[in-house]
Formats: C-alpha cells, structure tokens, sequence
C-alpha cells in the first residue's frame, strides 16, 4: 500500500501509529496510508519559519511570482497523472476533477501574473501619508509587511488541489511558508503535487512543509506570528477558534464554512424565458458537479409562487437524465461521493429533509452504473420541495454536502429576500432576472449576508462563470455561518499574510521608505 510520507524540515518523515487508510469510494479497496503520529512538528514548523521565511522575504514580489509559474508548470505537466488519482481516491468524473485540479492550476497562474506587477521586496505601501500635525511638520504612513510566520493551510475534503493552492499561491507570493495540511481522506492528490514541486526543487528550502494525517499537535505547534487558514465545517472551525494559539497568543485565523447558498429566479422570469431556463441549468450542474460536494454549491432554489410546479418539473426532467456510477464507466456523469461515511451522512440528512419535505425527484429510483449500492459510495441527486418554506426551518438550517437541493416558492420580492438571507450568512447567492431594478434591489439586501453576488441576465446567460465557480479575481468567502473570512479577489488575498503599521515620523524621513516599497507598477 503506497505510503503517503509528510515533509517537515526539509526531510520526507512518516509516522509511528496505526494511521489512516484512504479508499477507493466505489469499491472500498485500500488505496494508501496517512500517518503523522510521532512527528516533531514544533521543530518542523520552527524550521520552516526560519529557513523557509527568510529565504522567500529575501525575494521580490516579483521574484516570488516566477516562483509561482514554475510551480505551476510542474503542475501542468503532471495533469494526468492527478485525474488518475482523482478518479480513484475522490471518484470524480474527469469533468469535475477538472474543477479541482485545473482550477488550482489557473489560480497559481493568475496569481504568478498578478504578482509580476508588482516591484520591491520588503514592504507594500497602504494608502498615500497623512498629516498628524500643522503645516505637515509630522505625518503618518501606512505599510504592510510579510508576516515573520508560517501560514497552517487546512484543507477540505472536497478540493484537494484548488483548496491547496488557492491558499497557497497568495501566501507564498507575499512571502510566508507554508504548511499543509489535506484532508486525510483524499490526501493522497495534494500528497502528489506537493511531491512534484519539491521533487523539481523550484521553492527555496522550508518554504513548502505538508502533514498528510491528522495530530494532535498541529496547533499547538503554531506560534505568535503565524496564521491559519482554514475550509471546512463550521464546527470544526469553532474548536479551531477556541485554541490557545488562537484566543491567547494571537494567531491569525481566516475561516470558510458551511453555506446555504440559493439560487433565486426574479419575479419577471416567473412564466419562463432566458432567465428562467438559466436557473435550471444551473441548478442541476450545482447539484450534480462533483455529487454536489462543494461549498458554493446551491443549496436553495427560491422561485415565485406561480413558477413552483413549472420550476419543479423542469429540473426533475433534467436530474433524470443525470447518469449516475463508477466515474470509469464512459457513459456516468455524476461519480460518487468521497467516500462511504459521506454517504452515510448525506443520506442521513436528506432523510432528516425529507421528512417535512415533497419528493420532486427521487434519487433512490435510480440505478447506478458499475457500482454496487452496499458498497460504493454513489448518491444520485435529489430535489426537494418545500411549498411552505417558512415552516420548515430545516431546509434553511441543515445544509446535506452531496447531490440535493430544496425548491421553495416566495410570495413577492421581499418575502424572496427575506428566505434568502435565512441561510444565516452565505458564500453566494444567485439571482436570475432581466429586471435591473430587482437586481440592484436584492443586491442591496442581499450584501451583508452574502460574500458573492451572481447576476445571470439573458446576455450573460451563456458567459457567466457559474455560480459555484471561485475565481482568483473574485472574493470568497461569507459572514455569519459561512465563517466569517475572505480569501482570493485578486491582491485582497495578500492582505491576510501581510502585517499593517502605521509608521510616523517628519514627512521628508518618509520618503526613506520609498526605496525598498513594494507598489504595482
């Protein structure tokens, strides 16, 4: 069984305890072991911060993005190498492996190109000085500057090479080591990859470390200074936030979460038309694409009243033709779920959905293609309805992480907002309208409670980047249950790995910090 070894002070370590094994999600078969017990990830980590963070602040910001396209050229030239792996260990079609893997790869290429813009090395300016006193005898200047720590990326199941390198690649361009931490049950695709790039010896020593397998330790190896940045569950978020490193000694910690997001289709759309036929296209690659197991994914579909039996019976028709099994076979569209306790879990919620819920498409009737019920982890998609949505408070408390989705029907323009924002705070939402002045109104009530905005009109219908597509250029992120944080949105991302000063002093000495500033040119 291949062994995925961890990588702390420049040496390839495995661990002394009984691990974990990752498995084949259709067929159960063992496919590799994790372990991390026995690691002395205080040492490992101190030597990243000293090694690595000091050769990568050593380099321009400019330097540091070249960095950054050779990484992902490596990256590039693996490709299929990676689709094999995702294809065994995650059971993603080829289609959404693509999301994962390509997707990681653009976002480190973005980000090499954005990051060669800018000049300097040692800090970025923050803003123009300002007059602390008269005549502007004393002023101040804002900086920023590299954080002197390491960067904890912990990653989700759902994404092992995007939610890597989407952390990854903004961290390193401003000059903070990183290291990562997969989740262990796909582990083995973001194993690969940072293998190759260390293999291909591009980044400076320390500045790139990796745990394969969950320890008990890995935050309390953490240090005043350093930063984490995490994806997953909102629970898990909150033990995060409750430890010391965080509360007492102050690291940093930047959190996506769990997310009700909603597609919302406009009063103006209600009898059919462009927008109409939008939604449900989008709804049904939302609830199929990687078997519904992404946070952006729609959650919530908010349709008015009048639309409901036709929105209903639209959808259903297309998930019917969604073919669901083994992702080898040439005919499956929709592969399984990561693996069979996901399958429990999902199947445990709908249940818990369904239960104060219609059945508008039910994904027990059909059949799955190469793969055995009892064993793989396969869920074809589900649609639900709720004709009363604000008596079923579950369907906007309880998101189900795979293949379904809730069809609610609204009243009027403000009743469709008022169940929008009852997912408590969102990643994104989607409204598809011809109607600007609806949009320019929900976008209004809807901006508090959402991090992300998808307005879908008829001339963006066949252009738009897919509501649960993160692009670098873009912020991700959302307040409340979504956790709070923000990553990506071009250079915004620099920000949570930089340090903020407000630097004081008579307005001629300012200009000594001209020369080694960081500015995009």
């Amino acid at each position: 069984m291949l062994e995925l070894e961890n990588f702390l002070a420049g040496q390839w370590a495995a661990g002394n305890g009984p691990g974990a094994t990752l498995r084949d999600p259709l067929s159960g078969a063992a496919l590799a072991r994790a372990d991390s017990a026995g690691l002395d990830l205080a040492a490992g980590f101190e030597w990243a911060r000293r090694h690595g963070g000091q050769a990568l602040r050593a380099l321009t910001y400019a330097d540091r993005a070249a960095l950054l396209a050779r990484v992902a050229e490596v990256l590039q030239a693996n490709r299929d190498k990676y689709f094999d792996i995702a294809m065994r260990n995650s059971g993603t079609v080829r289609q959404d492996s693509s999301i994962d893997i390509d997707g990681g790869i653009y976002t480190l290429s973005y980000y090499a190109r954005l990051g060669a813009r800018l000049s300097g090395q040692a800090m970025m300016a923050d803003g123009e000085p300002v007059a602390l006193a008269r005549d502007n005898a004393y002023a101040v200047q804002h900086i920023s500057t590299p954080a002197r720590g390491l960067a904890l990326l912990i990653n989700a199941f759902n994404f092992p090479s995007w939610g890597l390198w989407e952390k990854a690649a903004p961290a390193l361009l401003s000059g903070v080591p990183i290291v990562v931490k997969p989740a262990t049950a796909t582990a083995w695709l973001a194993h690969e990859m940072v293998a190759d790039v260390l293999a291909a010896a591009i980044l400076p020593q320390g500045a790139l470390s990796l745990v394969c397998a969950s320890h008990p330790g890995l935050l309390d190896a953490l240090a005043p200074g350093d930063l984490l940045s995490f994806t997953g569950s909102s629970d898990t978020a909150a033990l995060l936030r409750a430890h010391r490193r965080v509360t007492h000694d102050g690291v940093r910690m930047n959190a996506e979460t769990d997310s009700l997001n909603c597609a919302l289709l406009g009063p103006d759309a209600a009898s059919g038309g462009p927008a109409f036929d939008a939604m449900v296209r989008e709804v049904v690659r939302e609830i199929t694409i990687k078997s519904g197991q992404k946070c952006t994914a729609i959650r919530r579909i908010l349709v008015p009243q009048e639309a409901y039996e036709r929105a209903a019976q639209a959808i259903a028709a297309e998930l019917a033709a969604v073919t669901v099994g083994d992702p080898r076979h040439p005919d499956v569209r929709m592969g399984s779920l990561v693996s069979r306790r996901q399958h429990d879990d999902v199947q445990s919620g709908i249940q818990a959905l369904r239960a104060h819920s219609q059945v508008l498409f039910n994904g027990d009737a059909v059949r799955l293609i190469d793969a055995d019920p009892k064993v793989a982890a396969c869920v074809a998609p589900w649609l639900l309805g709720a004709p009363e949505p604000d008596t079923h408070p579950l369907a906007h408390q309880l998101e189900v992480f795979g293949p379904v989705a809730t069809l609610m029907p609204y009243r009027d323009a403000e009743h469709a907002l008022d169940l929008a924002r009852r997912g408590q705070g969102s990643l994104v939402a989607s409204i598809y309208s011809d109607d600007s002045a609806f949009f320019a109104r929900s976008a209004h009530e809807l901006a508090d409670s959402h991090g992300r905005l998808h307005w879908v009109s008829p001339e963006a219908a066949k252009t738009h980047t897919g509501h649960g597509n993160v692009m670098p250029q873009s912020l991700h992120g959302g307040p409340g249950r979504a956790g709070g944080g923000e990553e990506l949105g071009g250079l915004r991302a620099l920000s949570f790995y930089h340090r903020r000063t407000a630097v004081q002093a008579a307005p001629e000495r300012l200009q000594a910090l001209a020369g080694p500033m960081g500015q995009a040119s």
